[in-house]
């Protein structure tokens, strides 16, 4: 068992009100509203099915897991595109978009891979995670680079144009109507009133991630009971991993807690397999990779066989009651159901049973 950090007992209701990072403290009133600590690794090949999934499940998630490089047929249009259509169905049914991209490289590259390139992830995901394997200067540089991003698109402009003939209230005091007389000039020339066009300018705060509006039918409906995310964008550190021989040591997971702690304004926790919250004042969220239950009507707790291939997994009451972990991420388990909605919440109610019981 864990020693008892003070955030492991406390309601995601109230661990909102002194987190740090503006999307952790959106993420645990989420969390609070859904009774949700879910989270989808929707790790399917096509566009097609991402949105497809991402709908039928959302309702039971709060975060959605994305590998946008996985997927074919991935439309990049900025306006229009495939991030453009999950962030409206992130709005429709509550949960933020998580790009598992594990950034590691030097600063200015990465810098560039998340706000520039094909994807321009930074615009459509709210969350992203990175390997520090090049150094915490790295989180440094992505820190920087959302902050730029965020105060340029921080204030959006609206244009109005106005279209329209003078009427009578507007003409100047020395200004006459013609009443029924002449509509001619003194020169014989006929008179006429030519259309006014106006157009003005306003900057208007743009504080959420909707950057672009589609026209589609339901892009406008925002999740009840909450509003739109901020638009502040947040890191996960990879932390520790859930694959056999992982080589991340504890010296390498302490690195990410050191940063973690230098730059809470952009680090929203970690990818990691039990809780690292030590310090007083952590209060760092944790998500949890290699997730899964034992097939209906077997024990709960049981063994659940690896996939062969290096993954091991723990179930939701492991994770979450005895490790500490705040969202439990679950791929296979569901995507691979025959009801992926049904086992998605089947999944939903055992998480949250979890947490429930770590908080008692």
């Amino acid at each position: 068992m864990l020693d008892r950090h003070p955030t492991l007992l406390q309601p995601y209701s109230e661990r909102a009100k002194t987190a740090t990072h503006p999307l952790s403290r959106y993420l645990f009133r989420l969390m609070d509203l859904k009774a949700s600590n879910l989270c989808l690794s929707a790790d399917v090949t096509t566009a097609r099915e991402l949105l497809a999934l991402a709908d039928r499940v959302g309702p039971s998630i709060v975060v959605l897991k994305t590998h946008y490089d996985l997927i074919s047929g991935w439309d990049y249009n900025p306006q229009t595109g495939t991030g453009v259509k999950l962030a409206a169905l992130a709005r429709k049914h509550g949960f933020l978009i998580f790009e598992d991209r594990k950034f590691v490289d030097i600063g200015k590259t990465v810098q560039m891979q998340y706000t520039a390139g094909t994807a321009r992830i930074i615009e459509w995901a709210h969350i992203t995670n990175a390997n520090i394997d090049a150094g915490k200067d790295m989180v440094r540089a992505m820190a920087e680079a959302a902050a730029n991003w965020k105060a340029r698109i921080h204030y959006e402009v609206k244009t109005s144009v106005s279209v329209g003939t003078p009427v009578a209230g507007q003409f100047d005091d020395g200004e006459e109507q013609n009443n029924g007389g002449s509509d001619r000039d003194s020169d014989g020339r006929k008179g006429s009133i030519v259309s006014i066009t106006t157009v003005t300018q306003s900057f208007e705060p743009a504080d959420s991630p909707r950057l672009a509006k589609t026209n589609e039918h339901g892009d406008e409906l925002v999740f009840p009971g909450i509003e739109e995310p901020p638009m502040d964008r947040g890191l996960l550190l990879l932390a520790q991993m859930s694959s056999k021989g992982c080589l991340m040591t504890k010296d390498y997971t302490q690195a990410c807690v050191e940063a973690a702690r230098e730059h809470k304004d952009f680090v929203m926790g970690y990818v990691a397999q039990e809780a690292l919250n030590s310090a007083p004042d952590d209060n760092f969220i944790h998500m949890t990779p290699g997730c899964k239950l034992p097939p209906p009507g077997e024990e709960e707790n049981g063994h659940v066989e690896g996939d062969g291939l290096g993954q091991q997994y723990n179930t939701p009451a492991k994770l979450i009651t005895l490790l500490g972990t705040d969202i439990v991420i679950v791929g296979r388990g569901i995507i691979q159901a025959a009801d992926p909605p049904t086992e998605a919440e089947r999944y939903r109610r055992k998480a949250w049973k979890a947490y429930l019981a770590r908080l008692s």
